[in-house]
């Protein structure tokens, strides 16, 4: 199951964006950008409709798109995209403001279990590679 031949490659990670999420999650615009061993990156384009007072892109649209990507993640390193999961934890430290850049968000499997999974996720300015956001997530395989 682990099998890199059976990983889902950048494009079906994309069409699960589509087919798997919420409207307002498929509005965050989000595209699978880089795909390692056990980690997925994705851009996060900031628009007005992100941002706060000072042109900064809000926490919830980072936490949004940290806990989708590591969903996309998680399905990367099992092996496939009919594995139901559920977030269990999602924990999180906002480092600094980001504004008048996009975001990328790398998701990393730490850990898959038969039941748990493990992960950490980064947000970083995709213009001045800044980190901007970190977050440890933990999900149960349904």
């Amino acid at each position: 199951m682990h099998q890199a031949e059976m990983r889902p490659d950048i494009e079906r990670l994309q069409a699960c964006l589509g087919e798997w999420f919420a409207p307002w999650i498929q509005a965050l615009n989000l595209h699978v950008t880089a795909l390692e061993d056990h980690a997925v990156s994705l851009r996060l384009p900031v628009t007005p409709q992100l941002t706060r007072v000072g042109d900064i892109l809000c926490g919830q649209a980072m936490m949004a798109a940290a806990d989708t990507a590591m969903v996309l993640a998680i399905c990367r390193e099992l092996g496939t995209t009919q594995q139901p999961m559920t977030t269990v934890q999602l924990n999180t430290s906002f480092l600094r403001p980001l504004s008048a850049q996009d975001a990328v968000v790398r998701a990393e499997v730490l850990r898959a279990g038969k039941s748990l999974v493990f992960g950490e996720i980064t947000l970083h300015g995709a213009t001045d590679g800044k980190c901007v956001c970190k977050a440890s997530t933990t999900y149960a395989l349904l």
